[in-house]
């Protein structure tokens, strides 16, 4: 196993560059049902489909993953992506913590870490996201991040099999609630 490449520290946790050996642990948070149902997805993928994808994803410029990292030890607990809008400098957020890592607030401040990189060093102007409005602790961590609703598609998703809506929800620069990480390194 390779030894991370660590871009940003926080508090608890830091941003690594993703390492291809870890696509299958990265395949199975992907597809543990729990994150399944998070993503309102309805069936698994292939661990051949996602590394089909890694090159495609790894030379597209539009398209920035971050793994997450327990500072302590280096162990992974999840990854975030950034897939930005190069014309007008957004960009939409996904995170995903591995099952066994959730409920200790990695979520929020892996959000928060992604935004200080986005905002300090991408210069994006806005970064999006939608969440299925019944997972409740999804929206917490954004919010907590920095996050606000900014609307609603109403049934455009899935949860427990049944329509749910998303919520539509963004965060500006003046939005970051800092202290900046990045700024702090410098």
């Amino acid at each position: 196993m390779s030894e991370p490449h660590i871009l940003l520290d926080g508090t608890e946790l830091s941003l690594a560059m993703p390492r291809r050996e870890m696509l299958p642990t990265y395949h199975r948070w992907e597809n543990d049902p729990t994150t399944l149902i998070g993503f309102g997805n309805q069936f698994p993928q292939a661990l051949e489909i996602r590394e089909s994808g890694w090159d495609r994803q790894r030379s597209n410029p539009r398209f920035h993953q971050f793994e997450i990292l327990h500072r302590p030890d280096q162990t992974p607990v999840g990854m975030t992506t950034l897939e930005i809008n190069t014309f007008n400098r957004t960009a939409e957020y996904v995170v995903v913590i591995a099952p066994e890592q959730r409920g200790k607030g990695h979520a929020s401040e892996a959000t928060r870490l992604t935004l200080d990189w986005a905002f300090h060093v991408g210069a994006l102007r806005m970064v999006w996201l939608k969440v299925l409005a019944p997972n409740a602790a999804g929206v917490a961590a954004y919010e907590k991040a920095g996050f606000k609703t900014a609307g609603r598609l109403r049934k455009s998703g899935y949860w427990l099999g049944e329509p749910a809506d998303e919520i539509l929800m963004d965060a500006l620069r003046a939005d970051f609630p800092g202290p900046s990480s990045v700024s702090a390194a410098r």
